[in-house]
């Protein structure tokens, strides 16, 4: 071993002395500091029993831990206040008491909490519907309240023309819209799966999962995804429906003298029961905020005189017990002596008592179908689809 080599190992040595001896210093140095500053001198509130710390100002921040116990003089109320207090408290508990006692009392609030969670469960329903919807769980991860969640779920309401609904599962065990106050352990969103107009196509479904999932991150939820391919198989069917369920049957009124004017159209048209909407359309109220048929003057706003009316029944919008078809055709004939006119198709042809007889028969059909689809004429289901 030549000298370079004994004097390289010699310096090797001593630095490897230098840098151990330095650490332990440094070691030292920490241990001091970290001693100072855990001593015990200070007092750990965390780890402290026995007496609480003196304070000068102890009532003022001594913390109170949440109780659900009952205080006998509650906070406030003292002597007699106290003494009222506990009455009510007796008068209340013993109502209550009494009614449970009373098993029809007990009946009737049962059925009074079954009625409630029924018109939950078909609000539900009405809203997210297995039939018509594309069904969208969604997971949280721990329950929440419908406070927090409406501002985020009102993001999402829309596809193209296709409307998305939500329920949540409450507390209580029962599926319900999402309300303020409402706390929730699951959701389910609904896509609709047509309209009148189209059915929910690949674009759209894409740009709905997009959002779904931006907006299930902010709401703390997992989303189930349904698959594309089976979704639009079901739009499609669905939208074939529809479609051939789209029926609107008019008839119409012509004028066997001189055009009617409008401003004195309108005066029998009142008379008869009509009411003139603000888009300018006149309907036939059904008595619940809805209509059975409308009638249009077949002229624009600007035209001062019309010879031919029509009226218009929406077929699968109208329920079969209300008979808009009947209604209808009853309405055409009063307004027959009321303006001098005459019944015809859309060809200008008379249409006889036998003919409208006829058409009243294929409404019946129409309506049978419909059913046996489970999509009644004048459901929920069956506006929400023909809107």
């Amino acid at each position: 071993m030549t000298d370079l080599q004994m004097s390289l190992i010699g310096i090797a040595g001593v630095f490897v002395a230098g840098v151990f001896t330095y650490n332990k210093i440094q070691e030292y140095k920490a241990k001091k500091s970290v001693e100072r500053a855990f001593s015990t001198d200070h007092d750990d509130v965390l780890m402290r029993t026995g007496d609480a710390p003196a304070s000068s100002s102890s009532s003022s921040t001594t913390r109170h831990e949440p109780s659900f116990s009952l205080d006998v003089d509650p906070p406030g109320v003292a002597g007699g206040e106290a003494a009222a207090a506990a009455a009510a408290l007796g008068a209340v508990a013993a109502g209550f008491s009494s009614a449970s006692d009373d098993p029809s009392a007990a009946a009737a609030l049962a059925a009074r909490a079954n009625a409630a969670s029924a018109a939950a469960a078909e609000q539900a329903t009405a809203l997210v519907d297995p039939l018509i919807d594309c069904l969208l769980p969604l997971a949280l991860e721990s329950a929440a309240r419908g406070d927090k969640l409406l501002p985020v779920l009102q993001t999402l309401r829309m596809v193209g023309n296709k409307p998305v609904h939500y329920i949540g599962l409450a507390v209580s065990g029962d599926w319900e819209p999402i309300v303020h106050g409402g706390v929730y352990t699951k959701l389910q969103g609904g896509v609709q799966l047509a309209s009148r107009s189209t059915a929910l196509n690949e674009l759209e479904y894409s740009e709905l999962v997009t959002r779904l999932r931006a907006m299930a991150d902010e709401i703390g939820a997992e989303p189930e995804i349904p698959d594309m391919i089976e979704v639009m198989a079901e739009a499609r069917n669905l939208h074939r429906f529809v479609a051939g369920h789209d029926a609107q049957l008019g008839v119409n009124l012509q004028s066997n003298g001189a055009p009617w004017a409008i401003s004195t159209l309108l005066g029998a048209l009142e008379k008869q029961g009509f009411d003139v909407r603000p888009d300018g359309r006149y309907v036939m109220p059904d008595g619940e905020g809805g209509f059975l048929f409308s009638l249009s003057t077949n002229v624009t706003l600007a035209e001062e005189t019309t010879s031919r009316l029509t009226l218009l029944l929406d077929v699968p919008c109208v329920a079969p017990s209300r008979d808009g078809f009947g209604a209808m055709v009853a309405c055409a004939k009063s307004l027959v002596g009321r303006l001098d006119a005459t019944i015809v198709d859309d060809y200008n042809q008379p249409l006889s008592d036998a003919a409208l007889s006829e058409i009243a028969g294929q409404v019946q059909d129409f309506y049978a179908e419909m059913s046996d689809a489970d999509i009644p004429a004048g459901s929920t289901r069956a506006l929400r689809l023909f809107s």
